[in-house]
């Protein structure tokens, strides 16, 4: 790995560690609870936090604080945008474990999901918590204007939500068949959301005009799209580390390649339909898992979501390298090869 994400990566975990330590002392308890938290029920404590340090130091690639602090280092901000790191790692782990509840997963990340660990009242409360602790972060950085972070980060989570609506109701009506333009436009706001929020920060960080901030965070969000895309594709081939090949059938996920699928045969949506509801009842080991994954792999529609995908991940490179000072792109395609 590049030494220079190494050691971004070693400080980004610091900062997760600070802000989520296994035994909080009383100079934690004031700066998140302010004062209102001292009934000594520290076994509460724990059952709050626990959930969170499980799924959080259980691994992840934290690409996302990565891309935020090396593009407020690449322009001129140094590390100033480190301090963030839990606004971005901790939303995005708040989501995953409501994503989980909402699916119903077995796992993450290789070991079962929070809730099934901690049961779904705990899971539910703690992921909550991990918004609240974000928001944390912005009340006690030392950047002037909290205001202007707190706007990027509300929109981002209003985003993110109303992504997550729109995947919600797709997979649980599985009569409905999106606008591939639709898909896209959900994966933007559901996954290239943050991405966005991840560079916005970087460059608001680093001083740098509103324009570039946006145009930065568009080319972000750009690539959280393409990387859902090949996650989609991942999904339904080699697999996802940690999750079940095919867990998006059995949750009625209608990714890239199912809409690529149905779109241009729609004769034959009843059998794709038939598919999802044999998985959603029977699981992972229902043989119409891998039917449909035959099914869509004889079609072709693989390689064209992942040309799309991949289409995607190139587009937003070009826009980096133009306001970034990498020129010759080392930056960005070692960063690439690292998340993917």
């Amino acid at each position: 790995m590049d030494q220079e994400y190494t050691e971004q990566l070693k400080k980004i975990e610091a900062e997760l560690e600070r802000w989520l330590p296994e035994n909080p002392d009383s100079a934690w308890i004031e700066q998140v609870f302010a004062g209102i938290a001292k009934t000594g029920d520290s076994d509460s404590l724990r059952s709050l936090l626990a959930p969170l340090r499980e799924l959080v130091f259980r691994g992840g690639k934290r690409w996302r604080p990565l891309l935020m602090t090396l593009i407020c280092k690449n322009l001129g901000g140094g590390d100033a945008a480190i301090p963030l790191s839990p606004i971005i790692e901790f939303s995005h782990n708040a989501s995953l474990i409501h994503d989980d509840i909402e699916d119903d997963s077995d796992e993450r990340r290789g070991k079962p999901a929070v809730h099934k660990l901690y049961g779904i009242d705990t899971a539910i409360n703690s992921a909550s918590f991990f918004y609240f602790l974000a928001a944390n972060c912005i009340e006690t950085c030392s950047f002037k204007n909290k205001e202007l972070l707190y706007r990027y980060w509300t929109e981002c989570m209003r985003k993110l939500h109303l992504g997550q609506a729109m995947d919600i109701n797709w997979h649980r009506n599985v009569s409905i068949i999106p606008q591939i333009e639709d898909y896209y436009q959900m994966c933007a706001m559901k996954t290239g959301s943050l991405a966005c929020l991840a560079t916005e920060l970087g460059a608001i960080t680093a001083g740098v005009s509103a324009e570039t901030t946006q145009l930065l965070g568009n080319a972000a969000n750009k690539m959280g799209v393409g990387f859902q895309i090949l996650d989609d594709v991942k999904n339904l081939t080699t697999g996802i580390p940690g999750k079940k090949r095919g867990d998006d059938v059995v949750e009625g996920k209608k990714g890239l390649p199912v809409l690529l699928y149905m779109h241009k045969y729609p004769e034959k949506r009843d059998i794709i339909f038939y598919y999802f509801h044999a998985a959603k009842n029977e699981g992972n080991a229902a043989p119409e898992v891998d039917d449909l994954i035959d099914t869509l792999n004889n079609a072709g529609v693989f390689p064209e979501a992942e040309e799309k995908g991949r289409a995607l991940i190139n587009e937003a490179k070009d826009l980096f390298s133009s306001h970034l000072n990498d020129n010759d792109g080392v930056l960005l395609d070692n960063f690439i090869k690292l998340i993917s």
